[in-house]
């Protein structure tokens, strides 16, 4: 079976297009100011449009109040919500019984015993493995940094999961066999500068994660 991939931080037509070409499995809309890939709603819903019926839509929020969520899902209608900031598991549960749109999960991965945290999420699709942010970083996420692939390998989560963190075209097969991955993410390691999405990038980085599965 080839791996899933999804290809994070979309924020021009040309990058939704180049994603669509790749024939990426999913395509992440960014929703948080502090990002350099955040998005308005109206051009998250343009580029939603634009990819709808080609990738599975992902609308990425961190700790966005209902207000703010209610919106996006109206405009852009995704297919799942990323939660990726520190949202409790009655928060996730609340957030999907209120907007009824499928949760993607983050969560941070510096030791194995970080995976025990997953369990609560039960109310999630799937889950998320990133490495944990910088000391001092204003925003979640690896921040095109890896963690310890190994740490997943025969992990028992019960729910399917992405690979994240920093990940590119050159390391993704290596990461597939350490970690026993089904699912990869990728923003940064597929940009030519932060925010700056790189055709190229994104075709090789699918085509390296599905050769890998397939050999």
């Amino acid at each position: 079976m080839d791996t899933s991939v999804k290809i994070c931080g979309i924020n021009s037509a040309e990058a939704a297009d180049a994603v669509m070409r790749a024939s990426a499995d999913f395509g992440g809309l960014v929703f948080f100011s502090k990002s350099p890939r955040n998005l308005t709603r109206e051009v998250g819903a343009a580029l939603a449009q634009r990819m709808r019926g080609k990738v599975k839509l992902v609308a990425l929020v961190v700790d966005a109040d209902d207000e703010t969520l209610g919106g996006i899902a109206a405009a852009v209608k995704p297919d799942f919500f990323q939660l990726h900031g520190q949202e409790t598991p009655a928060r996730a549960a609340d957030i999907l019984s209120r907007f009824h749109v499928p949760l993607i999960k983050a969560l941070s991965v510096s030791e194995a015993a970080d995976l025990a945290r997953a369990s609560a999420y039960d109310m999630a699709e799937m889950l998320l493995f990133d490495a944990p942010p910088r000391e001092n970083a204003t925003r979640p996420g690896g921040h095109g940094v890896a963690f310890d692939w190994q740490i997943l390998k025969g992990a028992n989560v019960n729910k399917p999961w992405f690979l994240a963190g920093g990940l590119n075209p050159e390391n993704v097969g290596r990461a597939l066999t350490a970690s026993g991955a089904k699912m990869v993410d990728v923003s940064s390691g597929v940009e030519s500068a932060p925010g700056v999405k790189s055709a190229a990038l994104i075709t090789d980085f699918v085509t390296a994660a599905r050769q890998k599965k397939a050999a």
